[in-house]
């Protein structure tokens, strides 16, 4: 890659490695130049700018991110569209994150261009949460770098990222008593042990109280047996302290075997594994009667996530298992607990796309365009296969003119979805904006960002509204993603949740496009491929030019 002072009359083509912002020009880094952004900055007078220019060799930074990402991610990962180099891992369900720590490290060796970085191996996520990301440092690297990073990613027969889901699980616990024991703090253990399991998919199936005696722990062993338990918990009112205490020789005595005591965590160095019946046993530490993440946490998510926790893994839990001083870890069980300011894990985005297919179509002389054939289809329901092959968590479809007719055209060509909804627009007559405020106004309370998807665009592809969410980072100054196709702006646009109040005060037939210029230092153009960005379908010439090209 050739990095440096470029003279303008040699910018076509190239990368703007700074931003230009002046004289009514609005240029973001990494902004590939086109022939009329170069004359647009020789009439502001620049007459060299700093830009990189791809060699032949030189991979660009959003194919080589989305090579090794896609190389990376294993069972349980969504993988998002790249963007400035950045593409992210999250997970699809609920479990353990599993890393190859050797591997990404191996990897990250390789070459300062291509980089990863991942949470910790074992880290519990939830769904939607950042897993991993890969990141291009600068706008291209060398195809040799990528080819040998996606080799370490193949170099083994497991994937270097996955998400090992939890299982449903039913537990039975055990709780001995000693003179002076109260009801009320077995009583408390029951609930913090159940919200244990609850957290994980599991649940309680049955407990028992006995006495502190290794004959009494295994008749109550015996007896949960019936409850069609996966798993044997074993609160002692004494802590366990040798290999022939209470707890395991109960195990032992209703048949079972320990096959671990200790390990090197704090609090929970006390933990006791076994086995009863092929069925895992736990002889608990003190603190697993606390909602506070403790080494029975460890152990426990393992056992949910279906992952071997025999000696070999427990003996390695020390790095990292020093927990006693992090007061800033999640405790999810415990629901009076305040969990923080917000800092918590990176989340996936949750993205509306609000589908506009409520118009009466005036310039089509008289058919409604939604219900137009375009390579076989309907044109709306090119726009709603899109919106649900991409990573949209709901599509809003607004409806209006011929109403019943567009809803049964969708229903009839896509089987029903439970992100896909349908509202009215009573008053879709009074222009293109009040279809916007309906759409906006609709989408859930959740939402953090709705892109606004024009039902006459059959061009526009998942990848393309993939491309827009993979944009926003509203943290990094990108709340409003346009794509541009040579420098021109185009649709659909996606819009920060932070703008739906403004939205919702439109008027008129030209939507939103008013609050672009109002925010511009919050806008980012995401260039596009093809012209699908900036192709509409207004006019019966519009129709047939569309189908003549997608046929050739």
């Amino acid at each position: 890659m050739k990095f440096g002072e470029t003279p303008i009359d040699e910018a076509t083509g190239a990368i703007l490695a700074h931003s230009w912002r002046a004289n009514g020009i609005n240029f973001s880094k990494g902004r590939v130049l086109s022939p009329d952004d170069v004359f647009k900055l020789k009439m502001a007078g620049a007459a060299s700018i700093v830009a990189a220019r791809l060699d032949p060799e030189d991979m660009h930074e959003d194919e080589a991110a989305a090579t090794v990402a896609r190389a990376l991610a294993g069972k349980g990962i969504e993988v998002t569209a790249a963007f400035t180099g950045r593409c992210n891992h999250f997970a699809s369900e609920a479990g353990l994150a599993v890393i190859d720590h050797e591997r990404i490290d191996a990897l990250n060796e390789l070459d300062e261009s291509v980089t990863v970085a991942t949470l910790a191996p074992f880290a519990r996520v939830t769904p939607r949460m950042m897993v991993a990301t890969v990141k291009v440092i600068p706008y291209a690297a060398p195809r040799t770098a990528v080819g040998r990073a996606v080799d370490v990613a193949k170099s083994a027969n497991q994937p270097l990222v996955s998400i090992a889901p939890f299982r449903p699980m039913r537990a039975g616990l055990v709780q001995t008593r000693l003179p002076g024991t109260r009801d009320k703090v077995l009583d408390k253990a029951v609930g913090t042990t159940g919200k244990r399991l609850t957290s994980l998919g599991g649940s309680l199936a049955g407990e028992r109280r006995c006495g502190h005696d290794a004959a009494s722990i295994a008749a109550a062993l015996n007896e949960l047996k019936a409850e069609g338990c996966d798993l044997y918990l074993i609160a002692g009112a004494s802590a366990i302290v040798d290999r022939h205490d209470v707890v395991p020789a109960g195990i032992e005595q209703a048949g079972g075997k320990v096959t671990h005591f200790g390990m090197p965590v704090d609090p929970g160095n006390l933990l006791l594994t076994g086995e009863l019946d092929g069925k895992p046993v736990l002889g608990l530490p003190g603190c697993a009667k606390s909602p506070k993440y403790n080494g029975f946490d460890m152990v426990l998510e393992r056992l949910a996530a279906g992952l071997p926790i025999g000696r070999a893994e427990i003996v390695r839990m020390g790095a990292g298992g020093l927990l006693a001083e992090i007061p800033t870890r999640p405790q999810p069980r415990d629901d009076s607990d305040d969990e923080g300011d917000g800092d918590g894990p990176q989340q996936a985005p949750k993205v509306a796309v609000v589908l506009l297919a409520a118009g009466r179509s005036t310039r089509m002389g008289g058919p409604n365009k939604m219900l137009a054939e375009a390579n076989g289809q309907p044109l709306v329901v090119h726009a709603v296969t899109a919106a649900l092959a991409s990573q949209a968590v709901e599509i809003v479809v607004v409806l209006g003119h011929m109403a019943d007719q567009v809803r049964a055209a969708i229903e009839k060509a896509v089987p029903a979805k439970a992100r896909l909804r349908f509202v009215m627009n009573p008053d879709f007559a009074e222009g293109l904006s009040t279809s916007v405020r309906t759409g906006i106004g609709a989408v859930a309370k959740e939402i953090d960002a709705a892109i606004v998807q024009l039902g006459d665009m059959p061009g526009v592809s998942s990848a393309l509204l993939d491309r827009l969410m993979a944009a926003f980072s509203p943290v990094e100054g990108r709340s409003i993603c346009v794509p541009t196709v040579g420098g021109k702006r185009g649709n659909p646009v996606l819009w920060a949740r932070r703008f739906f109040s403004e939205i919702a005060k439109v008027a008129g037939d030209t939507g939103a496009k008013h609050l672009i210029g109002e925010h511009a230092d919050l806008v980012c153009e995401v260039e596009m491929t093809g012209e699908a960005a900036i192709t509409d379908i207004d006019t019966p010439e519009a129709l047939a030019a569309w189908r003549a090209k997608v046929t050739a």
